[in-house]
């Protein structure tokens, strides 16, 4: 956050320049010059004058006038009015997305919220102190005057000490805390996100308010807490603000199963408890740019441990629980964090297409990259050509590099201090490789048609049968995989029933998840997760 300039300025001197910068908005100067003109009030309000104060650039901008609905409706033709919070919509001829549309609001007073979310009733109000008596934060509830004709307060309305509290870093409700957070339960994340998003603290009482009214998020809709949510996890500091949620009681109402990994220790290859590690493999993600999807999957990698946690009892252990020694073990916890994914981030309403693609990055988060791992019996054993093809096959090509993404993430999370060993590198190379090998029907030198006309018969489930069996052997040999050769294995499969098909590719993949799982139990031996 840059330095607040109210601190090395003068208070005349600052207004000054706060509305030298606001004339340079032409667009949005016209808007409150239309308003003036028209014998009304116009006040900035809002972020936007947060934004200005820290010396940012504001996302949007928002103006208030004691203008009704209708009189700034007359004044704009180019505006909508669509809803009953006395806000018009009034397009500006700029070409920048955040100045495109200006929301002009008549003052306002809001009645009981018996849905904690939207008042009641909305009154309008007759002065803009009245108006920001009804907003959520101090730092919100700021009003920069731009009436020429009648100017008060030097420009800047700042009736609880927003600008103090910008410049001590604070989150503070305006009012009575617990009263603002009974009205609109949505506050309660939004006071995190703020905190997070400018790295502010949060006031004593407030912060005691969302510890007592958090249970008020059950009245919110599920999509209206994730888009708070994805708010938060585009900050900066979300792993900070995610941990502020689980320590104010929000993350029991939005993220349950992620808490319950809060103090869980681990065992002797992770130096962090569950929730801990899950925060800083997101604050990795954040720290590189992660998109929101790997984001969440980063901070939910993990999140099956909790219900996967046996203690291992070894005699020769280091570690005692009630009197064994042992260890604790995570097997499986990939699978179970899938389905947990799946569940909650439904719950949430993300959309499907990037519930899947997360929960298809928990369950392979796991995946092995040791070019060698020896077994118990002396047997090398250790990622393939063939194992990397499957890999990719069963992961997608397009989803392999963000994989690789999550596991950096988790690595990191877990304190170690390079994202990409060498055993890492190597598999990346291997699998640069294979991306350019059969790895699906579509990649085989024959199709349903050359099936079809070899064999001379109709479309059918045979058909997918014979160009399933001819992957898994492609997959193992990607030699095989030139014309003649397939047709020739077309004449002999065709001569197969449907159910002996089946068997072929049943046998085939599950020869490979028995190989699979012998060099995954070398690593649950190793590393007991």
């Amino acid at each position: 956050m840059e330095k607040m300039r109210m601190n090395t300025e003068s208070k005349k001197e600052f207004l000054e320049d706060l509305e030298r910068r606001f004339v340079e908005e032409a667009e949005i100067k016209e808007v409150a010059d239309r308003l003036t003109k028209a014998g009304h009030e116009a006040f900035l309000v809002g972020g936007c004058v947060r934004d200005l104060l820290l010396g940012k650039e504001p996302k949007d901008w928002d103006v208030a006038t004691n203008a009704a609905p209708e009189e700034i409706q007359g004044i704009f033709s180019d505006s909508v009015y669509e809803n009953s919070f006395g806000t018009v919509a009034v397009k500006t001829r700029s070409e920048d997305p955040r100045k495109k549309i200006v929301d002009v609001t008549t003052y306002r007073l809001e009645g009981k919220y018996r849905d904690k979310r939207h008042p009641d009733e909305v009154k309008f109000a007759k002065t803009i102190d009245e108006d920001l008596s009804r907003r959520d934060f101090t730092i919100n509830a700021m009003a920069f005057e731009v009436t020429s004709h009648k100017r008060r307060a030097e420009g800047l309305v700042d009736p609880f000490g927003g600008v103090e509290d910008l410049r001590n870093k604070i989150i503070r409700a305006v009012g009575d805390s617990e009263e603002r957070f009974g009205e609109d339960a949505l506050r309660l994340m939004r006071a995190i996100r703020f905190s997070a998003q400018l790295g502010f603290s949060i006031e004593g009482a407030t912060a005691e308010a969302i510890k007592n009214k958090a249970g008020l998020l059950e009245f919110i809709a599920k999509e209206r807490v994730r888009d708070e949510l994805e708010k938060l996890l585009m900050t900066q500091d979300a792993a900070e603000g995610v941990r502020r949620m689980q320590e104010l009681g929000i993350l029991h109402y939005v993220l349950p199963e992620l808490e319950e990994g809060a103090g869980m220790e681990q065992n002797k290859h992770h130096i962090y408890t569950v929730f801990e590690h899950n925060l800083k493999s997101l604050d990795y993600a954040v720290k590189n740019g992660f998109p929101l999807e790997l984001r969440l999957a980063s901070l939910l990698h993990d999140v099956g441990k909790p219900q996967s946690r046996v203690w291992k009892a070894d005699p020769q252990g280091e570690k005692t629980r009630e009197g064994r020694k042992g260890d604790w073990t995570f097997y499986q916890h990939q699978y179970i964090g899938e389905k947990i994914v799946l569940e909650m981030l439904d719950r949430l309403h993300f959309p499907r297409k990037m519930i899947e693609k997360i929960a298809l990055l928990v369950r392979e988060h796991m995946f092995v990259y040791d070019p060698e791992i020896i077994t118990e019996k002396g047997v090398k054993q250790g990622v393939t050509e063939r194992g990397v093809r499957r890999l990719v096959r069963r992961v997608g090509s397009e989803n392999i590099d963000d994989l690789f993404l999550v596991r950096e993430a988790d690595r990191i999370g877990s304190g170690v201090k390079k994202p990409v060993p060498y055993r890492l590198r190597h598999l990346k190379a291997m699998i640069e490789k294979a991306k350019h090998d059969p790895l699906s029907p579509k990649m085989l030198k024959v199709n349903g048609e050359d099936v079809m006309k070899n064999l001379g018969i109709e479309p059918g489930p045979k058909v997918g049968f014979v160009l399933s069996a001819l992957l898994e052997e492609v997959l193992d040999d990607p030699e095989l995989n030139k014309k003649e050769l397939l047709l020739k294995r077309i004449k002999f499969l065709g001569n197969l029933s449907d159910k002996e098909l089946a068997d072929i590719v049943k046998k085939a993949k599950q020869a490979v998840a028995e190989a699979q799982e012998r060099i995954e139990k070398e690593i649950e031996k190793a590393y007991f997760v």
